[in-house]
């Protein structure tokens, strides 16, 4: 149960929410007090893409916060009924204006402490000469050694970052699961 959760009222009826264990169930939940609906919170997917073309990663300058001015991987939330990797494509056209060929998923970062997944898909650019969304100051391909490692948005898209330049200079691209389960620096 999320202590920050902002249910208050039922959805259905409108009537107050309490927090218990409902019956045939092992965890806390919001149930309304009139019409016994129970309203499950679930964990939120980030899905996102690792954009390449000719060995440089594209990395988007936000125009939004949280991180406003620091570099990201074309990244967001999941829509409803979409996806993960027709969100995560959706991402780079909006952010980035990139579309992608040779996708795949590249990593999975779970982070429990805050109720969510990462999910990354890796592909190769079709045209460089993309043109960003409104969310995005800048957009720029970096190799490694150009990363501005201290103005990365998110450790996460650091995590992703270091396994793909890891995985080029093994000459092979695999897939990478992780877990965080505390907040802090990688």
């Amino acid at each position: 149960m999320s202590e920050e959760s902002e249910l208050k009222f039922c959805s259905a009826c409108g009537a107050l929410l309490e927090i218990k264990i409902p019956e045939g169930d092992t965890r806390e939940r919001h149930v309304c007090t009139k019409c016994g609906q129970i309203h499950y919170e679930n964990p939120h997917n980030i899905v996102g893409t690792v954009p390449v073309y000719n060995g440089k990663v594209l990395l988007c300058r936000r125009a939004i916060d949280p991180c406003f001015g620091k570099w990201n991987l074309p990244a967001g939330h999941q829509e409803m009924k979409e996806g993960t990797m027709a969100g995560a494509l959706r991402e780079t056209k909006e952010e980035a204006g990139a579309e992608l060929k040779n996708v795949c998923p590249f990593m999975l970062l779970d982070v429990p402490f805050a109720s969510g997944t990462h999910i990354y898909f890796i592909g190769d650019v079709v045209n460089p000469d993309c043109k960003p969304g409104p969310e995005t100051l800048e957009q720029r391909f970096f190799s490694e050694e150009e990363i501005p490692w201290d103005k990365i948005a998110f450790n996460s898209v650091k995590r992703a970052l270091r396994c793909y330049f890891s995985d080029l200079k093994k000459g092979s691209i695999g897939f990478h699961y992780e877990i965080k389960e505390k907040p802090g620096k990688e």
